[in-house]
């Protein structure tokens, strides 16, 4: 007689991350109600990339839905970077203005550093500033990067309190691995970034309470890398091919995490999928990112919209 297998939990990011708007959108109400003090978002695009269009558009809808002032500055490829920089002063100045965002990719004529340099760290909303990450790594409120921040949401909300388990992230970017470290270790878990040097990395997984996967290599991550129970959270999100080998022949491809799914369900006892887990947060804490500053404006404390 073979042993039962019971499916892990499926995160459901997209349902979460819905509440959450509609959190950000009554606190935001609330806030100008309070204060007379909208929240404000600029979005900057330059160039026509398909994808960055698209994404760029989500924003803005999902922005005005949650009742905030929706700004977009779409510039053309050829803008020059002392065009672009000059936009992200005027941005800096506007007190309507809370959060600003520039799209990336950058063209290549474009030092995208410089730009992210550019913007105000109060109103950083991507949390990728140099000072935001300072304030992270010593424990000081600052503007978190977005994908991180959705990822610890996910975890409390299905774990509770984080405090002394083992999480190991693998990966170790600046805009996911590093800051998910930092917001671990403020909820006192034991945490290890792997990478691409790390010896054993299938049994340094198998160690964790907490996966985090953010490596950007489709299905990396086995089934038998995952201890009984543990929960995963993956970041990726890679093209590949249809299974289908006619749709494959005809270009057509299918989005896919860093984690096996289907083999990694059957061990773990929660599971963000891919689409549909961590992705459709992002954009939710955009707008978390874009009250917080807000209130920091208007000198007040925020709510705890996860309390909500």
């Amino acid at each position: 007689m073979t042993a039962e297998i019971n499916p892990a939990q499926i995160i459901d990011g997209k349902a979460f991350s819905a509440k959450l708007v509609e959190r950000v959108a009554e606190a935001s109400a609330s806030l100008e109600a309070k204060t007379g003090v909208k929240p404000g978002l600029a979005v900057v695009i330059v160039g026509e990339d398909p994808a960055s269009q698209l994404y760029v558009r989500n924003k803005g809808e999902t922005t005005q839905k949650a009742g905030m002032r929706s700004d977009t500055h779409r510039l053309p490829d050829t803008t020059t970077q002392n065009e672009l920089l000059a936009l992200i002063a005027q941005l800096n100045a506007d007190t309507g203005i809370h959060g600003i965002l520039v799209q990336l990719p950058l063209p290549a004529h474009i030092d995208a550093n410089a730009v992210l340099d550019a913007i105000s760290p109060d109103k950083d909303v991507d949390g990728f500033h140099v000072v935001n990450a300072g304030r992270l790594a010593v424990g000081q409120d600052g503007l978190v990067p977005c994908t991180p921040l959705g990822c610890l949401m996910l975890l409390k909300d299905q774990l509770g309190d984080l405090s002394g388990l083992n999480a190991v992230i693998v990966g170790r970017s600046n805009i996911v691995g590093k800051p998910m470290a930092q917001l671990l270790l403020g909820e006192s878990c034991t945490v290890t970034v792997a990478h691409s040097r790390t010896k054993d990395l299938p049994g340094l997984c198998r160690t964790a309470d907490i996966l985090v996967a953010a490596v950007g290599r489709p299905e990396m991550i086995k089934g038998d890398w995952i201890k009984d129970g543990a929960t995963v959270i993956d970041v990726g999100i890679n093209r590949v091919p249809s299974k289908d080998p006619v749709k494959a022949a005809e270009g057509k491809t299918r989005v896919v995490g860093d984690v096996a799914f289907e083999e990694a369900s059957k061990v773990a006892g929660r599971i963000t999928p891919v689409p549909g887990g961590v992705g459709p947060m992002t954009i939710a804490c955009l707008l978390v990112n874009t009250y917080t500053a807000a209130c920091r404006t208007a000198g007040v404390q925020p709510d705890d919209l996860l309390a909500r």
